[in-house]
């Protein structure tokens, strides 16, 4: 059965690593016969979360900017893709802001089950995708009925485009096709 997939790119550089293994992804899930958006946060405006929990009570958050177009196709996707590269290892500071925003997403009625993660870091220990895994983790916590499918790592790749040939690549084709 065909599935609606977002995935959101969250680096800001050019020809970036992370958003290597998004697109990846979204060709193995096309090729699979699935519907994908991508959204890149690259020129996109995204303010930080006030906390006011007003969006819990209206749906919608105060701050007018381009997080609420993301949030709302959040809700609507069947499975959501975060790819991300790995910064002092943790997810981007922009990934995390966005998820902050999403926060009107806890009391609505969300279409998403699977959520994955694909990330890049210029340290190739394995491990260096733990922080950032973890924080995607308590993300989908807050959500009773989602859970984290899958994730793929690309270490030792910090100049752009130096992804390309990464065997991860493959994995992330593969893992989109198996959606």
């Amino acid at each position: 059965m065909s599935k609606k997939i977002l995935v959101v790119s969250t680096s800001l550089r050019a020809d970036s690593n992370s958003d290597l293994l998004a697109e990846a992804f979204i060709n193995g899930a096309k090729e699979a016969g699935h519907k994908v958006e991508k959204v890149s946060l690259k020129d996109k405006t995204i303010g930080f979360c006030r906390g006011c929990l007003a969006c819990q009570k209206t749906g919608n958050c105060v701050i007018q900017d381009d997080a609420g177009g993301i949030v709302e196709k959040m809700l609507h996707a069947d499975v959501l893709v975060f790819a991300t590269p790995v910064y002092y290892y943790e997810m981007s500071g922009q990934m995390k802001t966005l998820l902050d925003r999403a926060n009107s997403l806890y009391t609505a009625d969300y279409a998403y089950r699977a959520v994955y993660l694909l990330a890049t870091a210029a340290d190739e220990d394995e491990h260096a995708i733990e922080g950032a895994k973890k924080g995607l983790e308590g993300f989908i916590a807050c959500f009773e009925r989602a859970y984290l499918a899958g994730y793929i790592f690309a270490g030792g790749v910090d100049a752009p485009g130096m992804a390309r040939g990464h065997s991860a690549l493959e994995k992330a084709h593969e893992m989109g096709r198996q959606v």
